[in-house]
């Protein structure tokens, strides 16, 4: 007896961002968070990038909170003076991007999810279901370089 190929089940966001694809006449749209979450990408901001990434002056991100650097796909917090963390600016629940650093936590705009900025973990209230990958951050020059691990 031969086995039949099953073939994926179609998700809601699959569905959802198909239907405002029809519904905005089928031309070109970039719909926020319909990207698949475990996809990566081949563009200059991918995560997948090799290297250190220059983000910009560590002056620019606060102590007690913290930038993100939406082109590039990473966020850098400075939880006390001098200490800085990076961490991938995707969400873990629905690959949006994160928009702010407020009150000591990164948020997501999509669902409400939030993460400590001292460590990505996940904190209650949001639907995320792991932390933030965290990323290595130096300070070079007054710089920040960043190399996704």
């Amino acid at each position: 007896m031969s086995e039949t190929p099953v073939s994926p089940a179609t998700t809601r966001r699959t569905l959802l961002c198909g239907a405002a694809a029809v519904l905005a006449g089928g031309g070109t749209l970039a719909v926020s968070g319909c990207g698949s979450s475990s996809s990566s990408s081949s563009s200059s901001g991918s995560d997948a990038a090799a290297g250190p990434v220059e983000v910009g002056p560590a002056s620019e991100v606060p102590v007690g909170g913290g930038k993100v650097y939406r082109e590039q796909k990473i966020v850098v917090t400075q939880p006390t003076a001098g200490q800085y963390k990076a961490f991938s600016a995707k969400c873990t629940h629905a690959g949006c991007i994160v928009d702010q650093v407020k009150d000591s936590h990164i948020q997501c705009p999509c669902h409400g999810s939030r993460f400590d900025i001292t460590d990505g973990a996940v904190q209650p209230g949001g639907p995320a279901p792991t932390p933030l990958p965290a990323y290595t951050v130096v300070v070079e020059g007054g710089n920040l370089k960043v190399t996704r691990a």
